[in-house]
């Protein structure tokens, strides 16, 4: 069979090495008889993938024994009200920095539970760059900062984060966890939906320092608490075993290709090959993103008209090529080039461009 030629946002492409492994165990888990998704959470097989997915994700971003590492469903839009739920306390302000739709709806998720403030945005600018660090303020009453460390639909990405003493910063990094080494202890917590560089949908992870998770918000429904998770391994209702499973899988195959060091190198030569094609074409491809605030994940661009770009899009697809249409709010075209995309694929796209460029 042929892979396609994958650049969907989300659920996005998964390592071919990972799908082959659970293929070949898709049926019989170890010799259990069953495949993964039948066994009982409970059971000593499943426990051991459970542990080693937590054991390889603290490895892989070098988490300390500060922070808890949890697995919940309902992805990064459930944790734009957990947040809030769990952080944000009476007489405190949550801060959110603007950078997209998806800061955007944390915000809005976050009036809802108590006082907001906008420590920065490039709304006004057509969310087409990050902040500057010296443009962010916060109130001396902040409960923490919040910001989306990667803009799917913008093409935007943070390359340094704020550094604030005093006040957790949290970053919702579902488009971009795993693709570089991170410091995590800038962090107070992140989060991430599995289903772009982490694995398929279905499971969210969330790193939290351990000093964050609160016993006493007993008014606070169970499974909308931090604590209930931490203090039962994320095992105290059934989890998404095969998404947890074919995550565990992920970090496997991260491990076995050189970690962050080397997904950071492949990914900046992937992204780089669509952006020299950009800059080059003359002004023929037009890029969204401010060249100091391009994501190395989703190269977002546009064409001189809608007609221009719809003829890309429609013989792009006639090519092979999936999923290079933009964002239904935006437009125009989206390049998603997350870890398990090919460089060949990567590849494939820039000759592709080039010679709709010559042609046209």
């Amino acid at each position: 069979m042929k892979r396609a030629l994958n650049f969907n946002a989300g659920p996005a492409t998964l390592p071919e090495a990972v799908l082959k492994k659970a293929e070949r165990n898709w049926l019989n888990f170890n010799n259990s008889g069953m495949a993964i998704m039948e066994m009982s959470h409970r059971s000593k097989e499943y426990e051991a993938v459970h542990n080693q997915a937590i054991s390889s994700l603290r490895s892989l971003l070098a988490i300390s024994d500060d922070y808890e590492v949890l697995f919940l469903q309902g992805g990064a839009s459930l944790q734009f009200s957990m947040i809030p739920m769990n952080l944000l306390s009476e007489g405190k302000v949550a801060h959110y920095v603007l950078t997209g739709a998806w800061s955007d709806k944390a915000l809005k998720e976050a009036k809802k539970a108590g006082k907001t403030a906008i420590a920065a945005s490039t709304k006004e600018g057509g969310y087409r760059s990050i902040p500057k660090l010296d443009d962010i303020t916060l109130s001396s009453d902040a409960a923490y900062l919040h910001l989306t460390s990667n803009n799917t639909i913008y093409g935007t990405q943070w390359h340094a984060f704020p550094q604030i003493k005093n006040t957790p910063v949290i970053a919702d990094m579902s488009s971009d966890i795993l693709s570089r080494p991170l410091d995590m202890n800038q962090f107070g917590l992140i989060y991430a939906g599995a289903q772009k560089n982490l694995g398929p949908s279905g499971v969210t992870v969330v790193i939290i320092r351990k000093e964050l998770i609160s016993e006493s918000h007993t008014q606070l429904p169970t499974m909308l608490n931090y604590h209930t998770y931490s203090a039962n391994n994320s095992l105290y209702n059934t989890p998404p075993t095969l998404a947890i499973y074919l995550l565990s899988l992920v970090l496997e195959w991260v491990e076995e290709i050189g970690g962050l060091e080397a997904i950071q190198k492949e990914n900046t030569e992937k992204a780089k090959a669509i952006y020299d094609e950009i800059d080059e074409s003359g002004g023929f491809f037009i890029g969204h993103a401010e060249k100091d605030s391009r994501s190395l994940m989703n190269v977002t661009f546009n064409l001189a008209n809608d007609e221009l770009s719809a003829k890309f899009l429609n013989e792009a697809k006639a090519s092979g090529f999936v999923g290079l249409n933009g964002h239904r709010s935006v437009g125009g075209c989206r390049a998603s080039i997350y870890n398990a995309v090919p460089k060949d694929h990567v590849f494939e796209l820039v000759q592709f461009m080039r010679k709709f460029r010559v042609n046209n």
